[in-house]
């Protein structure tokens, strides 16, 4: 049996292959410090809803945050390493590869593409050192899909300063986060506005969010803007619009697509290695036929998804990657983790509930992969765009 089957079963069509040596090494090293670091320990955090701060440190000697950005200390490699880093995550804990993905992709990716020279040079080599952790607050208590249009914290500009008053919710990284980039409504022209709140700042209070049955370790928080003053040296520059909102969403929907392959693929990983110790009947159930087809179907999702991932990562390293492509990529494989989570928790049985044979963690978190970032309706509905020119949002 060749090393991708026997050491990389999901790895069907060796897409990692693709990857420069030099990447293929790291992404085998950030692989051993998952298993050593991680996977000893997730479902213990996972229970008790808490986050392993003390990895950070040693998650950042692997320099992963940010990947593909260039300068300010990050590695300036491919967005398809970002993706793979992305999976690679996600398929031994889902709340790890979100933490990286609101620390890396959101929040850092609002200050590279929307900030000036000086805020990427104040900011972001502390970021990508993950010396400053960093949260992204978009999604508001009554305002989730509908951002684009209807959000309901504003800013005010007094002088040099901003005012931010308002609420966010279900902003990861948020209760322990360094660097919050907030999103307002302007009260003068009505347009979106990206600013840098640091933590500390008076009018600024995060509480936890309990009580989640998906993504626990993840500390979700809810945000309470209170006169919230913000020097004018902290207003993203160029974050001036929901078009500029955007454009980070669109770059980090690619990461959650990847994200989801990783799910799929930690859930079809579990259910196969299960598969061949768990014995019926006399001899392991692998030997079934309806026990490999269950298996087969888990790995085409999985290996389509990772095709059409890796194809949209080509494309953006390209730059010709669009929101379109990326909202079907987000779309289709959320909506296959789920599938193939699903036939993982089937083929364990009664097991597939027990968190120490792994599915179920995979099962629960593939419910929040599948809405964050953008519901499958409403990719669709990007897309439908795109095919169309009609849009039917409303």
């Amino acid at each position: 049996m060749n090393d991708t089957t026997e050491n990389w079963p999901g790895d069907f069509y060796r897409l990692r292959e693709t990857l420069p040596a030099e990447d293929q090494a790291l992404l085998a090293e950030l692989r051993g410090f998952l298993a050593e670091h991680v996977a000893p320990i997730i479902n213990d955090y996972w229970t008790r809803a808490e986050f392993p701060r003390q990895l950070i440190p040693e998650m950042a000697k692997l320099g992963i945050a940010g990947a593909s950005y260039h300068g300010y200390g990050f590695r300036g490699r491919s967005p398809l390493l970002d993706g793979f880093i992305a999976l690679e995550i996600a398929r031994v804990d889902c709340s790890i590869a979100t933490f990286m993905g609101v620390h890396g992709g959101l929040s850092a990716g609002s200050i590279y593409l929307c900030g000036s020279e000086e805020q990427k040079q104040r900011w972001l080599p502390a970021m990508a050192r993950m010396e400053k952790i960093g949260s992204f607050g978009l999604t508001e208590p009554e305002v989730g899909s509908g951002a684009a249009g209807g959000l309901m914290t504003t800013c005010r500009r007094e002088g040099d300063e901003w005012v931010l008053n308002g609420a966010k919710r279900w902003i990861g990284n948020a209760t322990f986060a360094d660097i919050n980039v907030i999103w307002a409504r302007d009260v003068d022209d009505g347009q979106v506005k990206g600013f840098v709140v640091e933590k500390g700042t008076p009018g600024f209070a995060t509480e936890v969010m309990k009580n989640k049955i998906a993504l626990r370790v993840v500390q979700n928080a809810m945000i309470t803007l209170t006169d919230c003053r913000v020097p004018h040296a902290n207003k993203l520059e160029s974050a001036n619009s929901f078009a500029d909102t955007a454009r980070v969403l669109r770059m980090t929907r690619g990461f959650v697509a990847w994200e989801a392959v990783g799910c799929g693929l930690g859930a079809f990983e579990h259910a196969l290695a299960y598969a061949k110790k768990r014995k019926q009947f006399g001899r392991p159930i692998g030997g079934f036929q309806m026990v490999q087809d269950q298996l087969v179907k888990m790995l085409a999702g999985v290996t389509t998804s990772m095709t059409l991932c890796h194809r949209l990562s080509q494309l953006e390293e390209q730059g010709q990657g669009s929101e379109e492509a990326a909202s079907l990529a987000k779309l289709y494989c959320t909506v296959s983790a789920r599938e193939t989570v699903g036939l993982a928790r089937e083929l364990l049985g009664g097991n597939g509930i027990l968190l120490e044979e792994n599915v179920g963690r995979f099962v629960a978190d593939a419910e929040a992969i599948y809405s964050y970032e953008g519901t499958r309706e409403i990719n669709a509905l990007i897309v439908g765009r795109g095919l169309t020119g009609i849009g039917a949002f409303v």
